[in-house]
């Protein structure tokens, strides 16, 4: 395997590890009267398509038929050479193209050519091209995106926000949780302009890239555009709110005694769930089953599909359904409260939730909390810990 001139993240492996687990999953339960078909969009140097055709298909005797694309045709022999070993891979057919990305989707679209799978991983932001990527996907099949446009949807570039997004991004503690959720808004939008739902898989970042993975649904759910909301903060006192753009109507008033805070609003956003905790759960169950079943002679020790980070932030995102979309992080809360260093974060959930709400640590970003508690119980809560061991 040969990574070449081109850009290339060894940092960015659990990606790749989640894209094997989902397209393995999609194989499960697929008719055998038709080949699947897995896009791999923008390939670089081939990683992401070389692991999918020799660790996602394994075993299994469904036929795939692997797409692989990269807009510069200089790239051609490098995909070639590298992509070599699935040419003798048992029902795995492979289509190498260098073709601007719209350009292949568009053709797809019309020569009614559908995707169970599709990773759109482009530089910058990925929206332009949401539109003719679900047209090109089957029902039921999985859209993996990933985002390196860090700026706009963390609210430090408020009018490329607008421009991208068509919202308003405002700066955040938990500013990486605020563009994952921009980002499903962005996609669920354009889902909904074809008649079509969507049901979050799983969401996380690494504070660089902003990934996501979603399954497309025939129909909107019943209910679906309620996820679809604001979310405001005072950041004179910290203080946060939710609503749906549904019922959208005039703000409660924040946690400052004096009446002086004012309502930062971000979206509209996503307010629903990031991570659907079942496909999670079963996309464990898959890693399970492609480790016991791995061809690759992996001796004692080496990494299998999931490394131990991979499986680590896995475990966080399955703790972390993504609900409330409230986060706060402990350090801000320390700080409000002037104590000697943030609260240990698994017992401030436990007494959190020993007072009756709903909470958990965040599985998208570290030291902070999930809660639906009032900001006044979560002060109080942080204050009992003041000075205890973290």
């Amino acid at each position: 395997m040969q990574t070449g001139g081109g850009f290339f993240r060894p940092d960015s492996r659990p990606a790749r590890d989640f894209s094997v687990l989902i397209a393995a999953s999609t194989l499960l339960g697929a008719s055998r009267d038709h080949p699947l078909r897995w896009l791999d969009l923008m390939a670089g140097c081939g990683i992401r398509s070389l692991r999918w055709g020799l660790e996602a298909k394994g075993a299994s005797h469904q036929p795939v038929e692997l797409w692989v694309n990269d807009g510069d045709q200089e790239r051609g022999p490098l995909l070639a050479a590298n992509l070599e070993p699935l040419q003798t891979c048992d029902g795995v057919s492979i289509k190498l193209s260098h073709q601007p990305a719209e350009r292949l989707l568009r053709e797809a679209y019309l020569e009614h050519r559908f995707f169970d799978l599709i990773d759109l991983d482009p530089f910058g932001c990925p929206n332009a091209l949401l539109q003719s990527t679900l047209q090109a996907m089957r029902f039921g099949g999985v859209l993996l995106v990933a985002s390196t446009d860090g700026r706009s949807p963390t609210g430090h570039d408020r009018f490329a926000a607008v421009r991208r997004f068509g919202a308003a991004a405002r700066a955040h503690p938990s500013s990486w949780e605020l563009a994952l959720r921009l980002q499903l808004a962005a996609i669920a939008r354009e889902a909904w302009l074809l008649g079509r739902g969507l049901d979050p898989l799983f969401s996380f970042s690494d504070g660089r890239t902003f990934r996501v993975a979603v399954r497309m649904r025939q129909r909107i759910r019943s209910g679906e555009e309620q996820q679809l909301g604001f979310l405001a903060r005072c950041d004179r006192c910290g203080d946060q709110a939710l609503q749906a753009m549904l019922d959208l109507q005039g703000w409660r008033p924040c946690a400052c005694t004096d009446g002086c805070g004012r309502w930062a609003v971000s979206g509209p956003l996503w307010i629903g769930p990031l991570q659907d905790v079942s496909q999670i759960n079963g996309l464990l169950e898959i890693s399970a089953g492609l480790d016991a079943a791995s061809s690759l002679g992996l001796s004692e020790g080496q990494d299998r599909t999931l490394a131990p980070r991979s499986r680590r932030m896995l475990d966080g995102l399955l703790a972390d359904p993504g609900q409330p979309a409230c986060c706060w992080s402990t350090g801000e809360l320390s700080r409000r409260l002037q104590l000697k260093g943030p609260p240990a974060i698994e017992p401030l959930v436990a007494a959190l939730r020993a007072s009756g709400h709903s909470a958990s640590v965040s599985g998208v970003m570290a030291g902070q909390v999930r809660t639906n508690a009032p900001l006044g119980i979560l002060l109080r809560r942080c204050s009992e810990f003041d000075g205890k061991d973290r």
